[in-house]
């Protein structure tokens, strides 16, 4: 069997190039969580009053936000969330007084580039 070979011009090879290459920052572009404070899934015994989200890549602060959601559905949020001035990476938001149950934290994170992410977990207060 005889193999066809078709030559591409160099600047055709070059935009596939950067296409690909392009492709592959949009990839690395989007923050995702590297760290949780109280981590997914866990059970906390004493009293929770901060969720925090350390991300993989800084942080635009006007709309990026986390809630937590009690298990009727309220939040029991007590401010917006803020980004750490400090560290750009990480995100925390202050809570009410958590009575035993279930929560569920809800985040956005949108990249200082504009991509956007979103995610969920729970935690368990005993």
């Amino acid at each position: 069997m005889t193999k066809l070979k078709i030559a591409l011009p160099r600047s055709l090879r070059l935009a596939a190039g950067a296409l690909a290459l392009a492709g592959a920052q949009l990839a690395w572009a989007h923050a995702h969580p590297t760290h949780q404070q109280p981590p997914a899934g866990s059970t906390v015994t004493t009293a929770q009053n901060t969720v925090a989200i350390d991300f993989d890549d800084a942080l635009e602060p006007a709309f990026s936000s986390i809630d937590v959601i009690d298990s009727a559905g309220k939040s029991v949020i007590r401010e917006k969330a803020a980004v750490d001035p400090a560290n750009g990476k990480r995100m925390t938001v202050s809570l009410d007084a958590l009575a035993a149950g279930k929560y569920t934290v809800k985040w956005v994170a949108v990249a200082a580039d504009g991509h956007r992410t979103t995610g969920h977990y729970s935690f368990t207060v005993k």
